[in-house]
């Protein structure tokens, strides 16, 4: 089995930054001891460097392999060039051969717009370590910060992927089997022709929307199946899904 904590949209900065909360997700967390979490982006609020230095610090107090992309939020003020500075590559590959988990983490940002975009140059990149995926017959991941299909309960549509149509051709062609986000503040899971697009609601950020609640997602994968919880930092904890793997074997 693979667990995964599906974290997003921290926004630390002095202002709308929740600590309790985070702190408190942090605790869960490590009590889960995921196997690796994965962060949607938007760490900071500004983009600013000591943003990014304080996240840092916040980040460091998870004990299992974190995994992080960029945001709208990271992209301004030079943030992206600070993001690399202090967090790592803006996209990347992670894989997990023993348990046959493939995560491949795309940068949707654009300097100091909200929009997102991720590019024909990194679409190719995505679908030829997709291609990978299927002759080796890996269980496939992305993660990117933007929104793929729009999200219910957030008003009219906007801060949008501006190639979404290219990527959600891309990605269902594949057969990916999970499409994690964040951007939304919203969590969310849909499924469209056999994949699953789940989105997080924010972790740590005082922008939510009516009596939502801070909270996080875990993706549990076994050789059958994909269940995915959200879990609010009230305590609850909500199943959004129970799927069987599409490569999943009856005996």
């Amino acid at each position: 089995m693979v667990l995964i904590a599906h974290i997003s949209d921290l926004h630390v900065s002095h202002v709308g930054f929740n600590e309790s909360a985070f702190l408190r997700a942090v605790d869960e967390i490590n009590a889960l001891n995921p196997d690796m979490i994965i962060l949607t982006g938007d760490l900071t609020e500004n983009g600013y460097y000591a943003q990014f230095e304080e996240s840092k610090e916040y980040l460091k107090m998870f004990e299992s392999n974190l995994f992080a992309i960029p945001g709208n939020h990271d992209a301004r003020n030079i943030g992206k060039q600070s993001f690399e500075d202090l967090i790592g590559d803006c996209s990347w590959k992670l894989t997990k051969d023993d348990e046959d988990v493939v995560v491949l983490g795309l940068d949707s940002t654009t300097p100091d717009l909200d929009d997102g975009n991720i590019g024909k140059l990194q679409q190719l990149w995505m679908e030829n370590e997709l291609d990978k995926c299927i002759l080796e017959n890996k269980f496939s991941i992305v993660a990117m910060h933007h929104h793929a299909i729009p999200i219910p309960r957030t008003g009219r549509e906007r801060n949008i992927l501006f190639d979404a149509g290219d990527i959600l051709q891309s990605v269902i062609s594949h057969d990916v089997d999970i499409v994690i986000g964040g951007h939304k503040h919203v969590p969310n899971l849909w499924k469209m022709q056999g994949t699953l697009f789940v989105n997080a609601g924010s972790l740590s950020s005082y922008k939510l929307r009516g009596k939502d609640v801070n909270s996080y997602n875990t993706i549990e994968v076994t050789d059958r199946d994909i269940e995915i919880y959200l879990n609010k930092l009230d305590g609850n904890k909500i199943l959004l899904g129970n799927f069987k793997r599409r490569d999943a074997v009856d005996l």
